[in-house]
């Protein structure tokens, strides 16, 4: 059906540029669109290729293909790990990023084999011969399903003798990690596509307004990102890594890679550290070469500010950090350990759980210095105010997150779900698209057909909302998906005729 519209699309705007003159000459927009188009014109092509290998499996029969039918990587290690202890209660873990993760959810239970210890003891099932697995390997949520797929790509599913042999791992998981941020860049090149689209069919940032414009964008469009990964969050995205409001699980679970990623938190502080280190000479570029007023005096200021507060942030975040400020009393220890109980030298539940607050903090402060910034209008000066108390409310909103969980810290694997975080992301979400619109382009059109903030405003608020209840609706689709998935690979073995 995307394609479908898509290719609409296409024949339609190329009708509309040979009937029409083109006003907005030597614009962006035409140039992503066309990129986006052959970047998703390959994804097709790569899922026809999988549908075609399925098919073709599909085709085999189970005894000529039973040697060669492809298991992750996950269910390999369930099965060798029933193998040994039948009788051990399983205690397993959702492979998608959050979704169905409950424990009433069938997907917890998705990697079970459908088929009893009775019937395999009886004879009516054979197990298919499986690879070793060692205990080194990447075992990990959603490792053995995104290589899966990869392979199923390039073909791999009914020759690995021969085509999977040739190519070496590295390469392999190259490719792999390529495809896989491919498939990601997609929906940032796509909401890249549509903010150009809007700019190239308003006429507006043209000639030194770009960089008025694109501060204004780029800016906003981070701050919307930056919600949708919230609400994510909050759906149980990024489970496997400890960033959906849970405990961040082992690397027995997700693997290594995973089991060392740094927290959200850490991420937030770099990116608030890069973006104030890179602004800083940036904010004079609309007036290169003339006097530097109070207001650029205004924007490099916050500029540092992010750059101070992104640091100190990653220095919270640090558990090197932690572990020298602790030095001094920990040198105490043969002193008072004969004093003190082993449970008071452990540490406390709040490590376990990252609460950093400076990224909250940073934002609160540019939201109150957003909403009292005069403005050349009274339009333009509504809009910040707008937007910056948006930003504001997320501040709060992350603030009563951290307090309810330093009161009472995550201690489960599965994605707690504040509801403090779902206001935040509202609120990230709309305050970076009228962040978007608050540039001196579209502040101006607005004044010239007499329309208010307000206007803007309630556009903003009644988008969002649809925004998020699209973004659920498509990672529940995902983790109906992923669980399907997993069935399926769990029936991959060969049924024997009862005799």
């Amino acid at each position: 059906m995307f394609l479908v519209v898509n290719g609409v699309g296409l024949v339609t705007g190329a009708w509309y540029n040979n009937s029409t003159p083109d006003l907005y000459e030597s614009n962006a927009h035409h140039k992503i669109g066309w990129v986006l188009t052959w970047i998703i014109g390959a994804q097709a092509l790569m899922a026809v290729l999988t549908g075609h290998t399925r098919l073709r499996d599909a085709s085999v029969t189970p005894k000529e293909n039973g040697s060669l039918v492809p298991i992750s990587i996950n269910s390999i290690a369930l099965h060798q790990e029933d193998s040994v202890n039948a009788a051990t209660p399983e205690h397993r873990y959702s492979n998608d990023s959050g979704q169905g993760t409950e424990r009433a959810s069938s997907s917890l239970r998705s990697h079970s084999l459908a088929l009893s210890d009775d019937s395999e003891r009886q004879g009516l099932i054979e197990p298919c011969p499986l690879p070793e697995y060692h205990q080194g390997d990447e075992v990990g949520i959603g490792s053995g399903m995104q290589l899966g797929s990869f392979r199923g790509f390039i073909g791999l599913r009914n020759s690995p003798l021969t085509l999977y042999r040739l190519i070496p791992k590295r390469l392999l998981h190259a490719l792999a990690i390529a495809y896989t941020v491919l498939e990601r860049l997609i929906l940032v090149l796509g909401f890249v596509a549509l903010s150009s689209g809007v700019v190239t069919y308003g006429g507006i940032m043209r000639g030194n307004h770009i960089f008025n414009g694109l501060a204004h964008f780029v800016k906003g469009g981070i701050f919307f990102w930056y919600g949708l990964l919230t609400l994510g969050r909050w759906m149980g995205s990024f489970a496997d890594l400890g960033w959906a409001w849970n405990i961040k699980p082992s690397k027995h679970i997700v693997g290594k890679s995973k089991a060392s990623a740094p927290s959200p938190e850490f991420v937030e502080s770099l990116v608030i550290f890069l973006y104030g280190s890179s602004n800083v000479f940036l904010e004079h570029l609309a007036a290169w070469g003339d006097i530097w007023t109070a207001q650029d005096l205004e924007h490099v200021s916050i500029s540092v500010m992010f750059l101070g507060g992104g640091l100190c942030g990653m220095l919270i975040e640090s558990t090197k950090i932690r572990e020298l400020s602790n030095l001094t009393f920990y040198q105490q220890s043969d002193r008072l350990g004969a004093y003190e109980s082993h449970d008071e030298w452990q540490e406390p539940k709040t490590y376990r759980f990252a609460m950093n607050p400076l990224p909250g903090l940073i934002i609160l402060l540019l939201g109150l210095m957003m909403s009292s910034h005069h403005q050349s209008s009274m339009a333009s000066t509504m809009l910040h105010k707008q937007w910056g108390t948006l930003l504001v409310g997320f501040s709060l909103a992350r603030a009563v997150t951290y307090i309810v969980f330093y009161l009472s810290p995550p201690a489960s694997l599965l994605p707690s779900r504040p509801p403090s975080e779902l206001v935040a992301s509202f609120c990230l979400i709309s305050g970076g698209l009228v962040f978007m619109a608050s540039n001196k382009d579209t502040v101006a059109a607005m004044n010239s057909h007499g329309l208010d903030a307000m206007f803007i405003f309630t556009l903003t608020m009644g988008l969002t909302a649809l925004l998020m209840a699209w973004t659920m609706l498509v990672l529940s689709v995902k983790g109906w998906a992923v669980r399907h998935e997993s069935r399926r690979s769990a029936k991959m073995l060969v049924i024997k005729p009862a005799h």
